[in-house]
């Protein structure tokens, strides 16, 4: 009888009494593997990138190939709306997906100039007593982002970002801070050289011709302001590498 009762003080253990702190946990652990650059290559956001690379590149084919009659300037233009689009989704997707990657950046920045510049080169073919305004507007976009690009760079931020801005000029602070501004004026920018491409091929008289001028006399505005930010862009970029420069000197030769 004492032998029962010492065996009921004995608790087993049951399903729902607790672990003892001392017992190991499940060995089953998330691992994560090990990136690759091909994996890199292979982002989701990077696939809207080469998409967008590819409406470029057909839509200049077609703007150059068929520059003197126009046969395919609503194809081109559509190949180059899809492009300029993409710019939005690659965006989404990486931060959707938390696939941000320096590459990815490159390739946003480096698309997004070189479809401009194609643009303009094709305007300098079509409005050749303006053929100077193209190309200048085409070096002061490639420079100024150049130089914002590496002024960000040597201060290890982004380029759009309050930090990469903070000794900025007041205008390009504002432009990367205040967003509809900031999409007024690329958007518009844009758009006045779109606009500049189709009418050329469109009858004056027609009643789309009359609007597209309607909303080039909108989108203008925006174009100018633009290259007015590129000019204050260029300038302080310029100023702020300059200024690293000297610091680095100060620091080397302990002034």
């Amino acid at each position: 009888m004492p032998a029962s009762r010492g065996r009921s003080r004995t608790k087993r253990p049951t399903s729902n009494s607790p672990k003892s702190p001392i017992e190991p946990k499940s060995t089953k652990k998330a691992t994560k593997k090990a990136r690759t650059a091909s994996d890199v290559f292979l982002y989701y956001p990077q696939w809207v990138g080469y998409l967008r690379v590819f409406c470029t590149v057909l839509s200049l084919y077609l703007a150059t190939k068929f520059a003197a009659g126009g046969e395919y300037y609503v194809h081109s233009i559509i190949l180059y709306l899809l492009s300029f689009i993409g710019d939005l989704f690659d965006g989404m997707a990486a931060r959707n997906f938390d696939q941000s990657s320096k590459f990815g950046g490159v390739l946003d920045m480096v698309t997004d100039r070189c479809t401009t510049a194609g643009m303009l080169v094709v305007l300098t073919w079509l409005y050749h007593d303006h053929a100077f305004v193209f190309l200048a507007l085409l070096i002061l976009d490639m420079s100024s982002h150049w130089v914002q690009m590496t002024s960000a760079l040597l201060l290890e931020a982004h380029h759009k970002s309050d930090e990469g801005n903070k000794d900025k000029f007041f205008l390009v602070r504002w432009f990367y801070s205040n967003y509809p501004f900031f999409g007024y004026c690329c958007v518009g920018a844009e758009l006045t050289y779109v606009l500049l491409y189709v009418t050329n091929y469109m009858s004056p008289s027609s009643t789309q011709s009359a609007f597209m001028f309607m909303l080039y006399y909108v989108c203008m505005p925006a174009c100018v302001m633009k290259n007015i930010v590129n000019v204050a862009q260029l300038c302080s970029a310029s100023t702020d590498i300059a200024r690293k420069d000297a610091e680095e000197w100060n620091e080397n030769n302990k002034v």
